[in-house]
């Protein structure tokens, strides 16, 4: 089902025209539970990986004051917490009986560092052909990002690999990719497959992004217009974000587009190589909607919201960033030049 998202509650280039030319397109991916395969667009699905070039691992140097845990741990213990949700439950019980939270003790409580280099984890595929505007290196289509699903210790965040490829240069797959002897102890950066829905919307720069005397009138117009519009609202210091959270940066996976600058001021990130400011080539989310941005929400999500047992997919692919997103940049002027971390 593809997902359309909605028009925005304001046209806020009518309001303030200097607005216009700063609009950029991203294309929102919009991930949801499937079985993708290795020949479609993905999160956390198999990878169109060659049987005959070897699986990348990390060898650096990782956050060792958390133990770890496996891969397996987190794949048993979100399969036993997904039973027991589907289960009754009583008023003021919780959802797990004794037994299951000692099994998930013990899942936990079972697992050691040990000193092998770490296989890296899929993260997303994305053929050029589903993601308009998406480009590479001359002769490939389509994009392969792969992670070391521990906090690492230069930015406490994943560690990952780009891999641009020629789909018809595959000719046997890979079988059994090895897996990562470590993931992180919460499971927060184990993606479960989701299909991709991409959708091509506007956007514009987060407030911080913008001179000082702009962002002050739309900060002051945003707090007229929503007091307006929520006149009981018991936080009204909030109106102000009207702007960040609802008419600027899209929520979510994306591809391209302005960084959600939020926990941080916001900065140029030089080349390591040639010193050019790069560019974000895809955001990471911990969720596609929040209390504060309900207006982002898809339409279809919307119906599913509104049904009493209704699906609710702001996460489906459980990935959690310690700050919200983790974005990755890559320089414009050559492919070969390594790519950069961002963490908001």
């Amino acid at each position: 089902m593809a997902r359309t998202t909605p028009s925005r509650p304001a046209d806020i280039v009518a309001v303030f025209p200097e607005l216009a030319p700063l609009a950029r397109q991203t294309v929102r991916l919009h991930p949801r539970s499937g079985m993708p395969t290795a020949y479609d667009s993905s999160v956390g699905g198999p990878l169109l990986w060659p049987a005959d070039e070897p699986w990348p691992v990390c060898t650096e140097e990782h956050c060792s004051w958390v133990l770890p845990t496996s891969l397996g741990g987190v794949r048993r213990s979100r399969q036993l917490r997904a039973v027991a949700g589907r289960r009754p439950q009583q008023p003021g019980a919780g959802t797990l009986t004794p037994e299951e939270r000692e099994l998930l003790a013990a899942i936990e409580q079972t697992h050691e560092w040990t000193d092998e280099p770490n296989a890296l984890l899929p993260v997303a595929q994305l053929y050029m052909r589903d993601v308009p505007g998406l480009r590479g290196p001359e002769g490939t289509d389509v994009l392969q990002v792969l992670w070391c699903p521990l906090d690492h210790t230069e930015h406490f965040m994943p560690k990952a690999r780009l891999v641009w490829r020629s789909s018809q240069a595959v000719e046997v797959l890979l079988a059994s990719p090895p897996e990562p002897v470590h993931v992180d102890h919460m499971g927060n950066y184990v993606p479960e497959p989701c299909a991709l829905h991409p959708e091509v919307v506007t956007e514009y720069p987060a407030p911080y992004e913008l001179d000082d005397e702009l962002r002050e009138r739309i900060w002051d117009w945003g707090s007229r217009v929503k007091a307006v519009a929520e006149p009981d609202h018991p936080y009204p210091d909030e109106h102000e974000a009207y702007y960040q959270y609802e008419l600027s940066v899209a929520p979510g996976w994306k591809v391209g587009g302005w960084e959600p600058w939020s926990f941080s001021d916001p900065r140029r990130i030089p080349c390591r190589t040639c010193k050019v400011p790069m560019v974000p080539l895809l955001t990471i989310a911990s969720g596609e909607w929040d209390a504060g941005n309900h207006s982002w929400i898809p339409v279809e999500d919307q119906v599913s919201l509104a049904e009493p047992h209704g699906k609710r997919p702001s996460n489906d692919p459980r990935v959690r960033i310690p700050r919200e997103n983790m974005q990755i940049y890559i320089c414009p002027v050559s492919f070969d030049h390594p790519h950069a971390e961002n963490m908001q």
